[in-house]
C-alpha cells in the first residue's frame, strides 16, 4: 500500500533555534521595547514557545519581561480595536 503521508503541506527543514541563546543573552529587559514587540501578537498577547521557537527556560524569562513593561506602560495590554 502506498504512503499516506500528506504531501500537499511543506515540511520544515529544521528545527526553530532560540534567539535568545544565539546571542547568548541571559537577561532580557523589559526596557528593549522593540525586542519584546516581537513576541507579542497583534492583540497584544504573548506568543507561545511553539511559535517563536524560543526556549522554555527564556520563554520564562521573556514572559516576566513583558509583563513588567506592560505595568509601567512600555507594552499595552490590549488593542484598542472596535467591535
Amino acid at each position: 500500500m502506498a504512503d499516506r503521508r500528506d504531501t500537499s503541506r511543506p515540511r520544515r527543514s529544521g528545527r526553530k533555534v532560540c534567539a535568545f541563546c544565539v546571542e547568548h543573552i541571559d537577561y532580557i529587559d523589559y526596557k528593549e521595547v522593540s525586542r519584546l514587540r516581537r513576541y507579542l501578537s497583534e492583540r497584544g498577547k504573548i506568543l507561545p514557545r511553539r511559535i517563536t521557537g524560543i526556549c522554555a527556560r527564556h520563554q520564562r524569562r521573556l514572559t516576566g519581561a513583558l509583563k513588567r513593561s506592560r505595568q509601567i506602560a512600555l507594552l499595552p495590554f490590549t488593542t484598542d480595536t472596535q467591535r
